[in-house]
């Protein structure tokens, strides 16, 4: 029988593997292989080929970070309105992180955590099983993969702007300890979520914005403008002001360091 959202909390089955290509990957195999339950956590030591956005790839030191991904029953959610799922792990990862860096931490529009300027980490959000509910479209399962930097000092040169929570706070943290830890703040939210509360996440997510009431630079195509970071709304799109366009979808434009 397949469980549902109320068989399963997230992390509740976590799955501990030494070394595998993309822990995204792992969890969409699981997926196709039909042995999906809400709520399973494949953490990884080691990942030879992680994803991260725009089909980047995600680089970590073995044994250092957490790099981890969970299967999630959205079912209830429509597809127009995935953003909200995309934010409320944002939410989840932020206030986990917050925890420890204590302070000067954001969510960079639409799914990164950063500590002032510099990068911790990021969140890759892939959907698997449409499903059609009437007339509307939606998903069986979203594969919520998230990397942070914990224990990692040292990164390849192409990463423009890294920083690990050790660099933080001088110390030593164990990824798997607080993997689990993360997968009870992230049940929380989503809880949240799928009991109607996404104003509340939403107002989380604009009080943490990287940059908010802040001048930026931004590129659409070739063309680069300064404009001011103003909110970001319930279907994901970016506002800003003193830019030809007044607000932006995540994908449309790139930030420039």
């Amino acid at each position: 029988m397949q469980s549902t959202i109320s068989d399963h909390h997230i992390g509740a089955s976590f799955f501990e593997l030494s070394s595998t290509d993309s822990t995204n990957n792992h969890a969409l195999k699981v997926i196709q292989e039909k042995l999906a339950a809400h709520g399973h956590t494949f953490f990884a030591h080691e990942q030879l080929s992680g994803k991260g956005q725009h089909g980047k790839q995600w680089k970590t030191e073995k044994g250092s970070n957490i790099i981890q991904s969970s299967i999630l029953d959205i079912s209830f959610l429509p597809a127009s309105q995935q953003f909200q799922l995309i934010a409320t792990m944002a939410v989840a990862v932020h206030e986990f992180f917050l925890k420890y860096a204590l302070h000067d931490s954001f969510i960079k529009w639409p799914n990164d955590i950063y500590w002032n300027d510099r990068k911790v980490g990021g969140i890759l959000i892939e959907s698997a099983t449409p499903i059609h509910q009437s007339t509307i479209k939606a998903w069986q399962w979203a594969i919520v993969g998230v990397g942070l930097n914990i224990n990692q000092v040292k990164f390849s040169s192409d990463i423009p702007n890294p920083v690990s929570l050790k660099q933080i706070t001088g110390k030593d943290h164990d990824p798997l300890t607080l993997s689990k830890e993360l997968c009870s703040i992230m049940d929380h939210w989503f809880l949240q979520l799928k009991s109607g509360g996404f104003e509340t996440i939403l107002q989380y997510y604009n009080l943490h914005l990287y940059k908010k009431d802040c001048t930026v630079k931004l590129r659409k195509g070739n063309i680069a403008f300064d404009c001011t970071i103003l909110k970001v709304d319930e279907r994901g799109y970016l506002h800003v002001a003193g830019a030809a366009t007044d607000k932006f979808f995540f994908g449309e434009v790139q930030w420039i360091v």
